[in-house]
């Protein structure tokens, strides 16, 4: 990963706990044929990557349906959460430029060959492979009336003959281009009694490549015929919070938006190439309120007018309209979406016609629906949160442990993070785990508030 450049970072920057002599495996030599990056700090084991904590939620649908719809509609706010949720400047005792964890996991784990990773051309193996099996999500999957082919505008690589088993046993193609993509993969782990002793009511097999696939969302069946849990989403990128009330907040957010999506069939649909690259920007040092992001413009269906004063979604008065989310005839693909801030995604634009912003939406939901007024205030401190994190007032985990390094009174400004600054900070962690930050600049105001 790049290192941070402060003041006194040596310059050209080479990370000094590279062995470049050593000899003891095949492996060893891949640090002088360039792996170990001028300007970099440089990883060389799963355990980087892995070891990594994160905040997923998984949701139960109705059906499989619902589920789709969510996948698909939870997909390009991946990117947007994980640059909120922003937790991880400090890998392998040194800052680095980049604020999140999820390309380090990508590289970590990404055991494509040379052939599939297009460096040598294709003999040994089927697929180019143009991404890490712990990456984005690269096609979506519902048959929702605003979905458009256009969308899945990435060409991914197939496992022809998997596919034509699932359209011969009754699969859609838009679900069965998902899993023969998952299956162009190899298993990691493969158990012998799973092989001979093969149980078509059990999933194990199906698993050992599915749950290896790490997408930014993954698309959970049932676990076997007879089990009564049922189709499920996970929603996979956001990074672990310093305290129990932040990973409250942004486990709740996601769950109102859920709520909020089906209750007024919002299409949050951009190309998923769009998504891809909203990942890469959100790793970006302070992407929260730096950089911005490609976001859909209009996400109502016809049956909703604008809102209006009061935050409220303005049903048609057409009683013969159907509940059917209808959406207006398309248009071109690139009119539809457009480069965002976090905190207009979030808050919404200040144009008339401008985008409402997701809190917004979720209020509206929530105005809609009988909720006690206790349980409404304290949903309230969550969504102010999510609100004061993308706007600035309050920083993120990323940008408080980068500045606590910065300003402790043993960094040498260097970007070397040592074993005294480490211990300091883990302490200060476990502070504002233990008391949800009372008594620290952490977001004061935050904590201020949960007192009143």
């Amino acid at each position: 990963m790049p290192i941070f450049y402060d003041e006194k970072t040596p310059q050209p920057f080479n990370d000094p706990t590279v062995l470049y002599d050593l000899s003891d495996y095949p492996e060893d030599e891949d640090v002088r044929k360039g792996a170990a990056k001028t300007g970099h700090v440089y990883m060389d084991a799963m355990g980087f990557g892995m070891g990594s904590c994160c905040l997923q939620i998984t949701f139960q649908a109705k059906n499989i349906s619902e589920a789709r719809t969510l996948y698909d509609q939870l997909c390009p706010l991946g990117p947007i959460m994980l640059a909120l949720s922003a937790a991880s400047p400090i890998f392998k005792g040194y800052l680095t430029d980049i604020d999140c964890r999820w390309n380090v996991i990508s590289a970590a784990v990404d055991d494509r060959t040379e052939e599939e990773r297009g460096l040598k051309p294709l003999s040994e193996d089927k697929y180019l492979i143009p991404k890490s099996r712990y990456d984005s999500v690269s096609t979506y999957i519902s048959q929702d009336p605003g979905f458009r082919q256009e969308y899945n505008d990435v060409n991914i690589h197939q496992n022809p003959i998997l596919k034509q088993k699932l359209l011969d046993g009754g699969m859609d193609e838009m679900l069965a281009r998902h899993f023969a993509h998952l299956f162009i993969r190899d298993p990691l782990v493969v158990f012998s009694e799973s092989v001979k002793n093969f149980n078509i009511n059990e999933n194990d097999n199906f698993e050992n490549i599915q749950s290896t696939n790490w997408q930014h969302m993954r698309f959970k069946p049932p676990p076997s015929s007879e089990d009564t849990i049922g189709w499920r989403v996970e929603f996979r990128s956001m990074e672990v919070q310093l305290t129990d009330f932040e990973n409250a907040a942004f486990s709740i957010f996601i769950v109102l938006l859920t709520r909020t999506i089906l209750s007024y069939g919002l299409n949050f649909y951009i190309p998923i190439s769009k998504v891809t690259e909203n990942m890469e920007t959100a790793h970006r040092r302070n992407a929260v309120l730096c950089e911005k992001f490609y976001f859909r413009k209009h996400v109502f269906p016809h049956r909703y007018s604008s809102r209006n004063g009061k935050g409220v979604l303005n049903p048609t008065h057409d009683q013969s309209a159907s509940n059917t989310p209808k959406f207006p005839e398309p248009g071109p693909v690139e009119d539809e979406y457009c480069l965002m801030t976090i905190s207009e995604i979030m808050n919404g634009q200040s144009s008339p016609n401008g985008f409402p912003g997701l809190i917004s939406l979720i209020e509206s939901y929530l105005n809609s629906v009988n909720v006690d007024v206790e349980t409404r205030c304290e949903l309230a401190r969550y969504l102010d949160l999510i609100k004061k994190r993308s706007n600035g007032t309050w920083e993120t985990a990323a940008t408080w442990i980068r500045n606590f390094v910065r300003k402790h009174p043993k960094y040498e400004k260097d970007s070397k993070v040592n074993s005294e600054i480490n211990y300091d900070l883990i302490k200060a962690a476990e502070n504002l785990g233990n008391s949800d930050g009372k008594g620290t600049d952490l977001r004061k105001g935050l904590f201020e508030q949960r007192q009143l």
